[in-house]
Formats: structure tokens, C-alpha cells, sequence
């Protein structure tokens, strides 16, 4: 039997066709995802709301607290350093210096969104939440700290700066190149070692911790999402145009 005769248009409409059902595909598995977090991270502030603290979040406090591994403290206390006080801003202002110097002006605009913004909602939650500190009497304080709880402004910033730099460095450095590896490797780190560190010092109780990684996750994808908007519409730029092109050639 003769194989029907497809035409190149014909082809190149059906290409399509499946690309927008792909596209239109992970866009659903997408927003699922985003509703489900979403979900989790509303009934988890409505329950810090109405309790001080989960009978979880003490067991999990104590058990860690109670490692006997030499330095841990000191170990914790590092994690946590580059999230004190005024060093976010500090950091933050120093990688968009960075990224400006290098033409890379989607990629500040898209750290200042993320990090300026995590911080701004985190802020607003946590006086919604008013969840205090957890007590002296329960678990030990490294340092008493007047403001709320719910949820950690460490792990906030750290996600939302550490996250969108991977993003970054995984998007834009050539592939197969040792600055790109290590990029990989290091920057998730912070991300996970923060929330322990939190719990370690007492600063915060697990659920402030696991509330803030759902918190800043949903925003840090959506300044990822305008991120890639801006960077598709060179609305920046031509600087980074041009820095791109580069990019593809290195990669080439």
C-alpha cells in the first residue's frame, strides 16, 4: 500500500500541533503543581496561626539539636551568616553590581524581583501569621530574636537568591564548562543547609522552615516566569542580546 504524500507544510502543522500540546501539557502539570503547593503552604500558616508550635516541630528541634557532632555549632552558625541582619541586602546588591558590570541587566532585574519580592511577602505574612519565636523553656537559643516566626526569613532569601542564580547559572553558562558544574553543585547547598541551621539555633521551629520553602518556591518560580518573559522580549537589554548570542556560540 502507497504511503500517503505529506507536504512540508503539512508536516510543519502538525510539528506545531504537537508542541503546543506539549507546551499546553506541562503547563497543566505546571499549575497542578503550583495549586498543590499553594494548598499546602495555606492550611500550614492557618495552623502556625492557631498554634505556637506542632508537637512534631519540638521532637524534630530537640532530635537535632542534640547531634553529638563536633563544631556543629559554629557549623550552623556559618550557614545562617550570609542571612543576617543586613547582609542579604548587602549580597544582593553586590551580585546585581556584578551582573550589571557583565551586561547581564535581565538577570539583575530578575534577582532584584526575586529577592526584593521574597522578602516583601515574607514580611507580610509573617505579621498576618504573628507566630512567635519558639520559647527558651522548650529548645536552646542561640540569639532571641524580637520579630515573628512564620515563616524564616533565612530560608526565604536563600531560596529566592540562591534559587534564581542556579537558575541562571544552569540557563546561561556554556554547558560542559567547570564554572557551570560547580555552579550546580555548590549553589542548592545553602538552600538545603539553611532550614537546618534555622531549627539548630533555635531560631526558628521546623514548620516556620518548611513554610518558608513553600513560600519562596512559589515565588521564586514566579519571578523565574517573568525573568523568562523579560529575557524573551529583550525588554532589558540590547546588551544582553548580544551577551547571549555570545552564549550560544560558546555553547556551539
Amino acid at each position: 500500500m502507497a504511503e500517503p504524500n505529506i507536504t512540508p507544510t503539512q508536516a510543519t502543522a502538525t510539528q506545531r500541533t504537537l508542541l503546543r500540546r506539549l507546551a499546553a501539557g506541562r503547563l497543566r502539570r505546571a499549575e497542578l503543581i503550583y495549586l498543590a503547593a499553594f494548598t499546602a503552604f495555606a492550611v500550614l500558616a492557618v495552623c502556625a496561626h492557631l498554634y505556637t508550635y506542632f508537637g512534631w516541630d519540638a521532637r524534630v528541634a530537640i532530635a537535632l539539636q542534640q547531634l553529638p557532632v563536633p563544631g556543629l555549632l559554629n557549623f550552623m552558625r556559618a550557614v545562617s551568616y550570609p542571612g543576617n541582619r543586613w547582609h542579604p541586602f548587602a549580597l544582593t546588591t553586590a551580585t546585581v553590581l556584578v551582573l550589571l558590570w557583565r551586561r547581564r541587566r535581565t538577570e539583575a532585574a530578575g534577582l532584584t524581583l526575586s529577592v526584593a519580592g521574597g522578602s516583601l511577602i515574607n514580611f507580610i505574612v509573617k505579621q498576618i501569621v504573628a507566630r512567635p519565636r519558639p520559647a527558651a523553656a522548650l529548645v536552646s537559643i542561640y540569639k532571641t530574636l524580637p520579630s515573628k516566626s512564620f515563616p524564616s526569613g533565612h530560608v526565604t532569601f536563600y531560596v529566592c537568591y540562591f534559587g534564581f542564580l542556579f537558575f541562571v547559572a544552569y540557563a546561561v553558562l556554556p554547558r560542559d564548562s567547570w564554572a557551570r558544574r560547580l555552579a550546580l553543585a555548590l549553589l542548592p547547598l545553602p538552600i538545603l543547609l539553611v532550614g537546618l541551621s534555622r531549627v539548630y539555633l533555635g531560631a526558628h521551629w521546623p514548620s516556620d522552615a518548611l513554610g518558608a520553602y513553600l513560600l519562596s518556591g512559589l515565588w521564586l518560580a514566579t519571578a523565574l516566569h517573568f525573568y523568562r518573559k523579560w529575557k524573551q522580549r529583550s525588554t532589558f537589554h540590547p546588551e544582553d542580546k548580544a551577551a547571549a548570542q555570545a552564549d550560544d556560540v560558546s555553547v556551539r
